[in-house]
């Protein structure tokens, strides 16, 4: 299929010297649902806005489906959607005039426009809206508006940075479900998140930058074979009265019913519940510690926190 997104040697120097960006590499098949993770000021932002052409390259190449950014951008921004993290919709017009003049600005008739909004509205539960101007709108419908804006013009690229940033649990899921659909038709998705359980629940492959550098890009069961420990939280049904000694793990007790146990990656969840059994105790529940991607993220970056601000 090809690459969606090639970027060969990329940097990024500020006038004021800030060096953003240090010989980026990085491949995106068509067709990849891609995450690119880091914290805030790690390079990711410099990143979009050079594929988006808001940036401008210091040295190095970037190809969007092949074609160089530099020699021909109409074709960058007429195969690349974004959802940008911050609202930045005109509050006096109508959503669906919006779409419309958007539409039109990629060249597509007003009927058409019109179809397709229409098509859009109902696929992000937003149609009935239409009439709307976004300051009437709440937060998560202003989100879904901005999906539906960037989809207009049927882009074969859609970069989604930090797109269920202060949703509800309910919204979140249902544009999981609506990402999840269109790439399955076809679109090659960009995401950045501070959600790493929204890499994890959709991505199939992920770059991790930090510090201008890319420290990690890989499958994502890749990331898992990685992690050489696991740590669980097992709740016990009745008081754990003695130190467990054992073979296939190691553990402390966080309270009279709780043991906090670290094994390595070979182990698997029955393994575990049948070495408690020996140990007469009986599991009510069993919960991994932490996310795996971030502590993988946190071993990588020797971070003791992922900034989720």
């Amino acid at each position: 299929m090809g690459n969606a997104l090639k970027i060969i040697s990329l940097n990024k120097i500020y006038r004021n010297g800030y060096e953003a960006l240090k010989n980026i590499n990085l491949e995106i098949a068509a067709g990849d649902f891609f995450a690119f993770l880091g914290p805030n000021g790690a390079g990711k932002s410099t990143v979009i806005g050079i594929i988006s052409s808001l940036v401008t390259i210091t040295s190095g190449k970037v190809f969007v489906l092949g074609e160089d950014i530099i020699e021909n951008p109409d074709h960058a921004k007429k195969n690349i959607g974004i959802v940008p993290q911050e609202y930045n919709l005109n509050q006096f017009i109508p959503i669906e005039e919006t779409m419309i003049n958007v539409g039109g600005y990629f060249g597509i008739e007003r009927v058409q426009a019109q179809e397709r909004t229409h098509k859009l509205f109902n696929q992000l539960g937003i149609w009935e809206k239409r009439h709307l101007t976004p300051r009437e709108l709440s937060g998560g419908m202003k989100r879904r508006l901005m999906i539906a804006r960037a989809l207009i013009h049927n882009p074969k690229i859609l970069i989604l940075d930090e797109p269920t940033a202060g949703v509800d649990t309910e919204l979140r899921l249902t544009m999981w479900d609506f990402f999840q659909k269109i790439n399955n038709e076809g679109v090659t998705i960009i995401l950045t998140t501070h959600y790493l359980e929204e890499a994890e629940r959709l991505c199939k492959n992920l770059a991790i930058i930090h510090k201008g550098e890319i420290i990690q890009n890989s499958s994502m069961s890749d990331i898992y074979n990685l992690r050489k420990n696991k740590t669980y939280i097992i709740k016990s049904k009745s008081k754990i009265i003695d130190e467990i000694n054992s073979e296939v793990f190691t553990s402390k007790l966080n309270d009279d019913f709780t043991l906090e146990i670290t094994c390595d990656n070979t182990i698997n969840v029955t393994d575990i519940i049948n070495e408690l059994k020996s140990h007469k105790i009986a599991v009510l529940n069993i919960i991994s510690k932490r996310n795996q991607l971030e502590e993988l993220f946190m071993e990588l970056t020797n971070e003791s926190v992922f900034n989720e601000s």
